[in-house]
């Protein structure tokens, strides 16, 4: 899943384990998640969508492949 959580942290200047701190996660967490390796569960999306101030599909988008 394709997602925009990087460039969300770093216009906030948050290091992965901010945002982890943020969404009660561990930093792996954040970074495969960042890195595609991982798709987050959807109360995860829901948190992350509402500390962004966004819609989840702002963040996360279907990877058609």
């Amino acid at each position: 899943m394709k997602n925009r959580l990087k460039v969300l942290r770093a216009e906030r200047n948050w290091t992965q384990a901010d945002l982890a701190a943020k969404l009660e996660v561990s930093r792996q967490t954040i970074n495969a998640i960042e890195k595609g390796k991982f798709d987050p569960s959807l109360p995860l999306a829901f948190k992350a969508a509402k500390l962004f101030g966004l819609f989840i599909e702002d963040i996360f988008q279907h990877d058609a492949e």
